[in-house]
């Protein structure tokens, strides 16, 4: 008996709680109006809908800069480079701000080659300068690059196969080196350079300078740990040159770059750079030494990368709006049709009356 009176007590009162009254169906009218109003409703919550749920299911990527903290000296560069020259008269070395003797080269390889590319990696090196020119014009597809998680499908070169009996022509300078997080260059200059008490010197090997070459590709350069799949502004460049005695620079701007998205993260570094050529007259009197130099500067700024998108309560919220004010408005909009309708009757009316009389 206990147990059926506070059911009844609590029916009851839920009931009182109702601020859905329900209106009898005889007392409930349809109209055409009313029946057109509520189709154009339903139709245009389901547009709004479908658009919210795309706009939900969509993501942006968003950009912040902050102070690079980081207290680690030392940076990780990862070098590819191919110079049309044997590897007899060229070298490579580093040298930056905090020390007056050169730095080692570290893992550095200098591995005999040729300079013409097979039919596979010219295509990948034209794939590689369509991105570049690509990711110039659109930053749309850096998004996308971002967001599609870096795969590596884009960024990874077929093995060299090369079928020739003739002597390697070139030299492919490859590896990583620790070097200090302040700025510095790296050049590869004409002759083996050697360290003496004030500096470094190259010291060519050969007086003729007919053998000089510097035309070069770059197939990948980048700082910090190897991240598979990144592009990197010089992938995939290539400098051709028909004169010996001639100096290609870049001049390049290093940034700390943390990503994290919805499939990955990572610490990386990315850089901008730009270019500039220069023929040498060969004149003694200014010691110039053909080569390529790469001058990088490390920037004291951080930007964090990251991918955003609507959380779920605020679709939920904005949905809620969509259905709510849809039908408040499709309401408030039958009753001015329905009020402006019967006001026009109320004046038509009298009008037929007069008309019947006389």
């Amino acid at each position: 008996m206990r147990r059926r009176f506070i059911r009844k007590v609590s029916s009851s009162i839920i009931k009182e709680l109702d601020v859905f009254p329900k209106v009898p169906d005889v007392c409930v009218q349809t109209s055409i109006s009313g029946g057109t109003v509520s189709l154009l409703a339903f139709t245009l919550i389901a547009i709004l809908a479908i658009g919210e749920l795309s706009y939900f299911q969509n993501s942006w990527i968003k950009y912040n800069y902050q102070v690079d903290t980081t207290i680690s000296s030392k940076l990780q560069v990862n070098i590819d480079i191919t110079v049309a020259m044997k590897c007899d008269y060229i070298g490579a070395d580093m040298i930056d701000q905090t020390e007056a003797r050169v730095g080692e080269s570290g893992n550095l390889q200098y591995e005999p080659t040729y300079f013409e590319l097979s039919a596979k990696e010219k295509a990948w090196q034209r794939m590689m300068q369509n991105i570049q020119r690509q990711l110039n014009k659109e930053h749309n597809l850096l998004e996308f690059l971002i967001k599609s998680s870096f795969n590596g499908t884009t960024a990874t070169k077929s093995p060299r196969v090369v079928d020739s009996t003739d002597p390697p022509n070139a030299c492919r300078i490859h590896g990583s080196m620790k070097l200090n997080k302040v700025a510095g260059n790296f050049h590869i200059l004409a002759g083996k350079s050697y360290h003496h008490p004030f500096g470094h010197a190259h010291v060519p090997t050969t007086k003729d300078p007919k053998v000089y070459n510097f035309s070069h590709r770059i197939d990948h350069l980048s700082f910090g740990p190897p991240s598979p799949g990144l592009i990197h502004p010089l992938d995939g460049s290539e400098k051709i040159t028909e004169t010996n005695m001639y100096m290609f620079q870049y001049f390049l701007v290093v940034v700390a770059t943390e990503i994290n998205t919805y499939k990955f993260s990572t610490n990386t570094h990315q850089y901008s750079v730009t270019e500039k050529e220069k023929k040498l007259t060969g004149m003694r009197k200014k010691h110039e030494i053909p080569g390529i130099l790469l001058k990088y500067d490390i920037s004291s700024l951080k930007i964090l990368i990251s991918e955003e998108g609507m959380p779920t309560s605020q679709f939920l919220i904005r949905l809620c709006g969509i259905v709510g004010g849809i039908f408040s408005t499709a309401g408030l909009l039958h009753d001015v049709c329905g009020f402006i309708i019967n006001l026009l009757c109320c004046h038509c009316k009298p009008r037929e009356q007069l008309q019947r009389q006389g």
